[in-house]
C-alpha cells in the first residue's frame, strides 16, 4: 500500500507543478482559480528559494520509509526532473520561461476580467 500511496503522491506533486506553471491559463476559463494559482506560485517559489520543505516531498519520503527506502536523493526535482525530463544545466532558462509563462497567463486573466467588467457595464447600461 505504501508504494501505491507514494506513486499517488508523485502524481499529485506533478499536477501541483503543472498548476504552478499553467494554472493562470486555467483561470482564463475559471477566473476565481487565479487566487489558488497565486498561492501555489508563491509556495513554489518559497520552497525553491528558502529552506522550507515541500509537503509533497515530505509525504513521498514518508511512504518511501514505509517501504524501507530512504529519502528522495536530492529532492523531488533532482530525482524526477533533472536529467530525466531536462538537463539540470537548463534550469536557469527553464526558470525564465516559467516566469514568462506565468506572467503571460496573468496578463490574459487581467484582460479577460477587464472585458468581462466592460461587458457587464454595457449590459447594465442597456437595461438601465
Amino acid at each position: 500500500m505504501a508504494k501505491f500511496l507514494a506513486d499517488v503522491t508523485v502524481a499529485v506533486h506533478l499536477l501541483a507543478l503543472l498548476l504552478i506553471g499553467f494554472g493562470g491559463f486555467v483561470a482564463w476559463r475559471w477566473p476565481k482559480l487565479i487566487f489558488v494559482h497565486m498561492l501555489a506560485v508563491a509556495w513554489g517559489i518559497l520552497v525553491n528559494v528558502a529552506p522550507v520543505p515541500c509537503p509533497f516531498t515530505a509525504l513521498e519520503n514518508f511512504f518511501r520509509h514505509q517501504q524501507g527506502l530512504g529519502d528522495l536523493p536530492g529532492g523531488f526535482n533532482a530525482y524526477y526532473l533533472y536529467g530525466t525530463v531536462f538537463p539540470q544545466s537548463w534550469l536557469p532558462a527553464i526558470g525564465v520561461v516559467a516566469i514568462s509563462v506565468v506572467i503571460y497567463s496573468y496578463v490574459g486573466v487581467y484582460h479577460r476580467w477587464r472585458h468581462h467588467a466592460e461587458d457587464a457595464r454595457t449590459h447594465q447600461v442597456r437595461l438601465g
